[in-house]
């Protein structure tokens, strides 16, 4: 019998557990990561030998003083570019959200034709940001140049979409009391906003723009892997030249600009909680991107941008290629794309849940700094970032990616796993202690079952997102999808290219809609639960 009297549920868990091993194991054949071999002794001493070359940090003036320009550099291509983006976003969202809708307000018949509008802008904004940031910026590197500019037209339409998505929903969170007063009276739409909806949803407007400015800081800072300027083409260059000791000082940097950029976050959060505080950040929120183009504008006027050559070369993508040796190509990527992603992710999970134990300070204070101190610089770095380390460290292939997805990945889920450990309820593993049981039995069966529903839950986010990151690593030549994209624009076969960003597209959209399928019926199961 499988089943022991103090653990009916251990054949299900048996199960399931098999269930797993079954999905992982195509992984490794697709990807051709063994993680064996990573402790295998010639790898370790090539690893040993590899992290030995990054010491020490250089600290020439010469290469310190490219670095602060190229710092200066990646901040004000993300806040020029989250600036783009708002001037995107804010007017799809203004047209497309529920939240403003006459139909919505008065109980009027919706216009067939402003429905009509409203689908196709929201088409719009899911191709915006359903193609990563990355990637229009390969494609605008490719079409205007080298340089910041594309990094900033990069984030403009990536951020411009997300941007609209979210801003709409905000409002449609909002109270609609006021607005619907409004409307009665007989006022318009920008009224109704201006008036009604704005005043209650700037807060979490403004707090979701912070956010979203952090992010754009440490996108801005890996495009410059395939040329758009700033900090990551300095390092780019560094990592191709074998320069550990350059490329160690611009992680060290790169650390500390998200770092800062963190604490700079949650000050602008504490400043909306007053009105001078929110009038001194509406000054910054003004002055930094006028003082980020100033800086900007002597490069772009030296490289001589030319709007007519997008044009040209958006019209060379038409039509599409659909030769069926193209579509295998595309199915064999993204089959690796899917792989990479499934076996990093779980690799993470099993990393980020050690990780989560000392982390939340259940084996002492010392080991609960050096864990967090750990996964701050997993997450810190971006799986970009981590992927061109990993090819120099394992070689070309998806290999690269797994381990890549696998180390960012655990640094954010390890996080995040602390937080519900913390939060968690304790008494449920007090009573167990209570009655006799150790400490890893009162844990297995005590706290545990309160948090792994959340855990699932988190880990099948992160995992729709290492979907979108698995096709685009391949850049740095982790494999996939992103690796076929950069071929082929590297041969200029710009068709191919984009067949490949449609199937990435299909790819993002058709996992989003699984994922958020599975997290209603993983909380329709924690209902039932409780």
């Amino acid at each position: 019998m499988l089943n022991h009297p103090s653990d009916p549920a251990l054949l299900p868990r048996l199960l399931w557990s098999g269930l797993l091993l079954l999905l992982l194991a195509p992984t490794l054949p697709l990807t051709g990561f063994n993680p064996l071999a990573l402790f295998d002794g010639a790898t370790l001493k090539t690893l040993a030998g590899f992290v030995a070359g990054f010491l020490p940090p250089a600290s020439d003036a010469i290469f310190l003083g490219e670095v602060i320009r190229s710092t200066v550099t990646t901040l004000a291509v993300a806040t020029a570019g989250l600036a783009l983006a708002m001037l995107v976003g804010m007017p799809l969202a203004f047209a497309t959200t529920r939240a403003l809708d006459r139909h919505a307000l008065t109980g009027a018949s919706a216009s067939r034709w402003a429905e009509a509008g409203k689908s196709l802008l929201r088409g719009l904004m899911v191709l915006l940001r359903g193609v990563p940031e990355i990637v229009w910026a390969l494609l605008f590197v490719r079409a205007a140049g080298l340089g910041s500019l594309p990094a900033v037209l990069a984030l403009g339409l990536a951020y411009g979409g997300m941007l609209g998505k979210v801003y709409a929903e905000i409002l449609e969170s909002q109270p609609r009391g006021m607005a619907r007063a409004l409307r009665a009276a007989g006022a318009g739409r920008w009224q109704v906003c201006g008036y009604a909806l704005l005043p209650q949803a700037l807060p979490e407007l403004v707090s979701y723009t912070v956010y979203r400015w952090e992010c754009a800081i440490r996108a801005s800072a890996v495009m410059g892997f395939v040329g758009a300027g700033g900090i990551g083409q300095l390092l780019d260059t560094s990592i191709k030249m074998m320069n550990g000791g350059e490329v160690s000082t611009l992680l060290l940097v790169f650390l500390l600009m998200v770092l800062a950029t963190e604490g700079i976050s949650r000050l602008s959060r504490r400043l909306l909680e007053s009105r001078r505080g929110g009038a001194t950040l509406a000054a910054a929120g003004m002055l930094v991107p006028l003082a980020s183009l100033a800086w900007l504008l002597p490069a772009w006027r030296e490289a001589g941008f030319d709007s007519g050559s997008l044009l040209r070369f958006a019209g060379e993508f038409l039509p599409p290629d659909a030769s069926p040796a193209l579509l295998a190509d595309i199915g064999r990527g993204a089959l690796e794309t899917l792989a990479m992603a499934l076996l990093g992710t779980a690799l993470a999970f099993a990393g980020a849940a050690l990780l989560a134990l000392p982390a939340s300070g259940r084996v002492g204070r010392v080991l609960k700094g050096l864990a967090r101190l750990l996964l701050n610089l997993l997450r810190g770095i971006p799986d970009l970032l981590w992927a061109a380390l990993a090819v120099l460290a394992v070689g070309l292939g998806p290999a690269a990616g797994v381990l890549a997805l696998a180390l960012h990945t655990s640094g954010v889920l390890g996080r995040l796993f602390a937080e519900t450990l913390e939060n968690a309820p304790p008494a449920p593993e007090q009573a167990l202690r209570a009655l006799g049981a150790g400490r890893l039995r009162a844990f297995c069966y005590g706290l545990l079952p309160e948090v792994w529903a959340q855990w699932l839950a988190y880990a099948l986010y992160r995992g729709e997102n290492n979907i979108r990151a698995a096709a685009v690593l391949g850049i740095v030549g982790a494999g996939g999808l992103g690796q076929q994209l950069y071929l082929a624009l590297s041969l200029f076969q710009l068709p191919t290219a984009a067949s490949l960003i449609l199937a990435m597209l299909l790819l993002s959209w058709l996992l989003e809609q699984l994922s958020r399928l599975l997290r209603q019926r993983l909380e329709a199961a924690v209902g039932q639960m409780a």
